[in-house]
């Protein structure tokens, strides 16, 4: 992949650039591709992500041709029904005696439900906001360059966070580490909250003394953690952040290089299902050069689904003249083209989240564009967007709205309280206990962001 970047680039003329960690890097002329063969696929990635921005250092700001920088009510409705689902169907995961189609399918069912729809919708919805957020960073001042610092730094946030609980999920030695499970993943969210936190001082030292202090816990509990056999942190797999920090890097990667044309994200869009059917090969998974490929997979297909979400935007909030109804026409042809492109695949890839298979990403995608249609047409168009204002707090915090359940658990478990009782989590009265804990994470974050406490990457 970083190579077909590398070679549509290839004729750029610029200067010696600086990468992380204090590089010189030679960005001209070849020589990069060469030096970068001889690195790890990190750094090779990193230098075809320079090449890249160095061909839009002199873009006009509106270069993403938006019809305004304004907040979007129906894609933030979209993003609060999301965190507000994710948070019901995680307390409810487990719960005995529910129908299947409350809980994931199989792997190998070939069939979804709606709860496995909820993770590509926040793909989805990362993919809708990718044109506003990176289009208001340049009107902002940001130099493109800039740009993609901030793209890198969020990324990196979402890879640290996911690091860190998939690490609190899995393998903790508490004896080993000499602190209980539940306080280190406290400490954890206090340092995470500290390090991501929306500061408003004025005075700019306690906005950076509050950010290094949470990015000293942070390495202080890297450095003391211990997991099975004393081993340290390991990413054992990325975490649901994690996974949503790779698909929002490399779709932030293609957006700018096709320069947002719809055209050209559909064929990546074709281009990540073709890498993701290659990848999972047989030939391919045993050949050591191409090894590499069966570990992207799943990248790829994710980054399909943010593609999509940036595709609908495209379609719904570029500053061409067409009409309302024509962009909902082209947006019925395009889920439809998701929907045919899922049915033609189904014979050979089952419908399965745990592979994250083209078909679950198709059709996962195209009830997306489904579900945000009416939201535009209900909230936007007609406005009727009152009964927006309860998933208000985590449309505009998610990211803390998101770890408020995996604070509470790690409260109450350390304390040794029992907030429900397990025998009454079955059945109805499950559903009914988790219904109610996603309304009261809701007003919590609620609670949370009169206080200014507001995370943001």
């Amino acid at each position: 992949f970083c190579k077909l970047i590398y070679s549509h680039f290839a004729d750029l003329n610029c200067s010696k650039l600086r990468l992380i960690a204090g590089y010189n890097l030679e960005v001209c002329s070849g020589t990069a591709y060469e030096e970068a063969r001889q690195r790890d696929q990190i750094s090779y990635f990193f230098i075809a992500y320079i090449r890249i921005a160095t061909r839009f250092l002199h873009q006009p700001i509106n270069m993403f041709h938006l019809q305004n920088n304004q907040r979007i009510l129906s894609i933030d409705a979209f993003r609060g029904i999301t965190i507000f689902v994710m948070v019901f169907v995680n307390d409810l995961a487990g719960t005995p005696g529910i129908p299947a189609w409350m809980g994931h399918m199989p792997a190998d069912a070939d069939a979804m439900s709606f709860v496995d729809v909820v993770f590509p919708a926040f793909l989805f919805i990362v993919g809708m906001s990718i044109p506003f957020a990176l289009q208001n960073r340049l009107k902002k001042g940001d130099s493109f360059l800039q740009l993609q610092g901030h793209i890198i730094w969020r990324t990196l946030g979402l890879l640290t966070l996911g690091f860190f609980m998939v690490n609190g999920e899995d393998g903790y030695n508490e004896t080993a580490t000499g602190i209980p499970l539940h306080l280190w993943l406290l400490i954890f969210y206090a340092g995470a909250i500290l390090t991501w936190n929306v500061y408003t001082f004025k005075n700019k030292t306690w906005h950076y003394t509050l950010r290094i202090i949470g990015v000293a816990i942070l390495i202080m509990l890297a450095f003391i953690y211990r997991g099975a056999g004393d081993a340290g942190m390991r990413p054992h797999w990325w975490g649901i952040l994690g996974l949503i920090g790779w698909a929002y890097l490399f779709s932030c990667i293609l957006f700018q290089a096709l320069k947002g044309n719809i055209i050209l994200l559909m064929a990546m869009i074709a281009f990540c299902t073709a890498f993701y059917v290659i990848a999972k090969q047989p030939a391919i998974k045993i050949n050591d050069s191409f090894s590499w490929m069966s570990s992207q997979a799943g990248n790829a297909a994710h980054t399909s689904v943010v593609l999509c979400g940036i595709v609908l935007s495209r379609i719904f909030f570029t500053t061409k003249t067409t009409s309302i109804n024509t962009r909902f026409i082209q947006a019925g042809i395009f889920l439809l083209a998701l929907f045919v492109a899922g049915y033609i695949l189904r014979p050979w890839y089952k419908i399965s989240k745990i592979y994250a298979t083209p078909t679950w990403c198709l059709y996962s995608a195209a009830f997306c564009c489904i579900i945000f249609s009416l939201l535009y047409w209900l909230t936007d168009i007609k406005s009727k967007s009152r009964w927006t204002q309860f998933f208000k707090p985590a449309a505009t915090n998610p990211l803390l709205t998101y770890i408020i359940p995996g604070i509470l658990f790690s409260f109450f478990s350390l304390c040794r309280v029992t907030i429900f009782p397990r025998h009454l989590r079955y059945g109805i009265t499950g559903i009914l206990w988790s219904l109610f804990f996603a309304v009261a994470v809701m007003y919590i974050a609620k609670g949370l962001n009169k206080l200014k406490i507001r995370m943001q990457l």
